[in-house]
């Protein structure tokens, strides 16, 4: 299994470091954080770039807040000087894990997206009669770090960045060894890593054809019932479980593909793609906050956009026209 070096010294490369601050501040430029960054430019990238000189940047300073959309998560918001740093790491160590990934994973690449994921659905949808959809119990908070630093090991040969990925790693941990903090860049992509492995064994072992996978959440495809349920589903908790330290949540659903695939927010058919209730709700309730802190004088009328245009976008990519426009109509005028 070849694994890449030299990589360190691309990292802690100035120019690199510049780069990184660009994607760090994309759409942030007017936060408070950003403008104090930007206003001692030099001295900031010199000081990251002294950090990572020295093997010791500086990690782990996380501002911690709950959302709940759609379920209650704990973020983990770095500082944004560090943010810049994992856009460094990010730049230099994304391709090589890009290049152990699988078609059909969807998460943190660029090119794929929740969108691509939806419509490989409703492709093998029209292919296989039935679907079996899973995920993983508290997934960042149940990933193993020796098995994530194993795995990490046989793509990069750098100690210096299997060091800084642990550093990351230890400045969050929800048990001895175990936890990814939730909103941080690296353990983003990370995550999607550590089910690599599980993607390569469902296709290459299992010879699975119908398969689709968003961060933990899975979509398995076949033609006959039993063989999910009695095969590939007993062999899949017990990989997750003994391989990854991971456990499938209880509640999975199987059902005939005609009868619609709940995924990522939509309900996928084999030729069409509908929002499901909740997203309904979620999205009236978005839309209503959103054009009241625009007619409060809350939010200036760029910030309104930057917050409308993702949530339009969601139900635009869904055949449900009619239930947009009368929200739309009824809440607040959109140009």
């Amino acid at each position: 299994m070849k694994s890449v070096g030299d990589l360190y010294r691309q990292m802690a490369d100035r120019d690199n470091i510049r780069l990184a601050f660009l994607k760090a501040a994309r759409g942030k430029q007017a936060r408070c954080d950003v403008i104090d960054f930007r206003a001692n430019f030099d001295e900031n990238i010199e000081i990251l770039y002294s950090q990572m000189e020295e093997r010791n940047p500086d990690i782990g300073h996380y501002r911690y807040f709950q959302v709940f959309d759609p379920k209650k998560r704990l973020i983990c918001a770095a500082s944004f000087p560090e943010r810049v740093l994992h856009h460094a790491m990010m730049s230099v160590c994304e391709p090589v894990l890009e290049s152990y990934a699988i078609a059909d994973s969807y998460a943190c690449r660029k090119g794929k997206g929740g969108q691509k994921a939806v419509l490989r659905a409703k492709e093998f949808a029209g292919r296989f009669d039935w679907f079996l959809k899973l995920d993983i119990r508290k997934y960042f908070d149940s990933i193993d770090h020796g098995i994530l630093l194993a795995a990490l090991a046989r793509r990069f040969r750098e100690k210096d960045i299997l060091l800084l990925f642990e550093k990351i790693m230890a400045s969050y941990q929800i048990e001895a060894g175990k936890g990814l903090p939730i909103g941080n860049l690296v353990s983003q992509h990370l995550a999607n890593f550590y089910l690599s492995v599980f993607d390569h064994w469902i296709k290459e072992e299992r010879k699975v054809r119908g398969y689709v996978r968003y961060m933990d959440d899975f979509l398995i495809f076949g033609h006959d019932r039993d063989q999910l349920m009695d095969e590939e589903l007993p062999a899949i908790k017990d990989f997750t479980q003994s391989r990854l330290s991971l456990t499938v949540k209880p509640d999975i659903q199987m059902n005939r593909c005609a009868g619609g695939i709940p995924f990522l927010g939509y309900r996928v058919f084999p030729q069409k793609i509908l929002l499901t209730p909740h997203s309904k709700r979620r999205f009236v309730n978005k839309f209503r906050c959103y054009e009241g802190r625009w007619q409060k004088g809350e939010w200036s009328v760029d910030e309104h956009i930057r917050h409308m245009e993702p949530l339009i976008e969601f139900t635009r990519f869904a055949d449900c026209v009619g239930f947009r426009n009368n929200v739309v109509s009824r809440f607040g005028v959109l140009s």
